[in-house]
Order: C-alpha cells, then structure tokens, then sequence
C-alpha cells in the first residue's frame, strides 16, 4: 500500500507539471513558482478540496473513489494508458468492458478547448454530462459542483429538476422517447454498468411515466434539432444542436449554433462577453 501510495502522489505531481495554465483557460502570466498546474488550480477543476489533492499527492490519502480519479484523469489530460496506470496505484478496478466509456480524452479535451466561441457539452451514453466548455455553462448553467445524478439529463427530465432547458409539450413529448430509446439502447450495450443500471433502476422506481416508455420497448428516436434555453440576464435563447461522436468512444459533443446574422447569435456574442457574472451586482450596503 505505501508503495501504491508514493507511486500515486509522484505521478500526480508530474501530471500537475506538465500541463500549461493556457491548457485549461487559465492566465499564464505573471511570475510562478511551480512549473504546469498550481494545487489549487487542479484542485478547483476537478472540484475536490486543495487539502484533500495535498494529501493525494504527498502519500497520505489511499484508494480515491473512481470518480475522484476520472476527474483528475480529465485536469489533467491523461492518456487511456495512463488513466488505467492511476487507477492501478490508486488501488482501484478500471472501468470494466462492459461499461460506458466516459474518459475524456486530450484529443477531445483539445477540441473543447479550440470551440470558445460555441457552446459544447461532452454527454456519455446514459446522458450524463461529463463536461463543458464555459461558453456552454454561461448557456445552460454551471452545474460543474453539483452531484452527479443532476447532470444527467434523463434524471432531470423525469423528476422535474430545475433547468434552463425549455421545452413546448410536444417537444417533452419527444425527448423523453430519445431518452428511454437510448437508455434501453445503452443498457443491452452496457449490462455491466454499475452508474447506468442505478441510474435506470431509480428512474424506475421514482417516474411512472418513465416506467411506463421502459415497458413498451421504444426503438431509437430522432435527436430534437434545436434548444431553447432561459438565460436569467439575457431571455430566450435558441439554438440548433448537432451531436458530434467520438470514435472508439461512448462520448457525444453536442455543439450548439445558429446563423451568423440571427438574433440567437448576437445573443450568444453577448453571452460570451458575460459569461457567468450576471449583468448587474447588488450595491454594497
């Protein structure tokens, strides 16, 4: 185990070194004392405590959960030989064949990374958004912090969670088919997944009307061509959405768009200069 330790806080710290500021949208000027990434700064991006990612890297915590370790492995832009080298000295089972492909890879992290001035999310198979970029949060919301149940889209569809994403009836109608299609699709891939059989078995026990499209078997349905999201500052803004995959991958960059010369792209300029700070700020008293 403390060899499995060390060998875990080395290759952390390495991992943390190689990896520019500019990388991952941060300023890179100034003067640094450390070479690549600062703690606090990976600490940040993979929402864990800077005290908790100091005692990773210094040996002395042991067996981060599987999600703590994938979201190290996105920060910090691991390779999938690399991503099985950190579960191996973490002491953790990699993903099994038979479960969803949800590593982000630095090739796709790169694309991410070119796309600023278009929204994009990366969703997996079971409709949980693994990430996106801050021009896509600034659209739909930040929900970066929040658990991981309610970044998946079925399980915020299906409970009434809130969200920015607006639909008529028709077309909650129509998501909510692509979405049993694609989980029960998923699911004969995927019998193996622990996340998406939990996911499908709580949907089941908490939606009747989820419970209901499960029963009646639903082949693949048509992806919505558009979005409307409710923007607090801004209103209404739609845009067209087109799912790009990943090959040898279970990832899906959904990339949001609209015509040069459309009121939902001067929208979405707008939405760029602001980003996630609200028009106005309260007054101090």
């Amino acid at each position: 185990m403390a060899s499995n330790s060390n060998d875990l806080a080395c290759s952390l710290r390495l991992w943390r070194g190689r990896v520019s500021p500019a990388e991952v949208g941060l300023p890179g000027g100034g003067r640094r004392r450390v070479v690549g990434l600062r703690r606090q700064e990976v600490a940040e991006l993979s929402g864990l405590s800077v005290e908790y990612l100091a005692r990773l890297e210094q040996g002395r915590a042991t067996h981060p959960s599987p999600s703590v370790l994938m979201s190290l492995a996105r920060v910090l832009r691991l390779s999938d030989q690399e991503r099985a080298h950190l579960f191996r000295v973490a002491d953790q089972a990699e993903p099994a064949h038979g479960s969803i492909k949800r590593h982000i890879t630095p090739s796709v992290q790169r694309i991410l990374d070119r796309l600023t001035d278009l929204p994009v999310q990366v969703v997996d198979a079971s409709w949980h958004c693994i990430t996106s970029n801050t021009l896509a949060y600034a659209l739909a919301g930040d929900t970066s912090a929040l658990p991981a149940r309610e970044r998946n889209l079925a399980w915020t569809v299906f409970t009434g969670a809130p969200t920015r994403y607006i639909r008529t009836d028709a077309e909650e109608r129509l998501l909510r088919l692509e979405l049993v299609s694609d989980l029960r699709e998923a699911r004969s891939r995927y019998p193996k997944d622990k996340l998406l059989g939990d996911l499908i078995d709580d949907l089941l026990a908490v939606s009747t009307d989820f419970a209901d499209l499960w029963s009646q078997r639903l082949p693949a349905q048509p992806s919505l061509s558009s979005r409307t999201f409710l923007h607090p500052e801004i209103g209404p803004i739609t845009v067209d959405s087109d799912f790009l995959t990943v090959r040898d991958s279970d990832l899906r960059l959904i990339v949001y768009t609209r015509a040069q010369d459309s009121e939902a792209a001067g929208q979405l300029d707008l939405l760029a200069t602001i980003g996630l700070q609200p028009f106005s700020r309260p007054m101090p008293r």
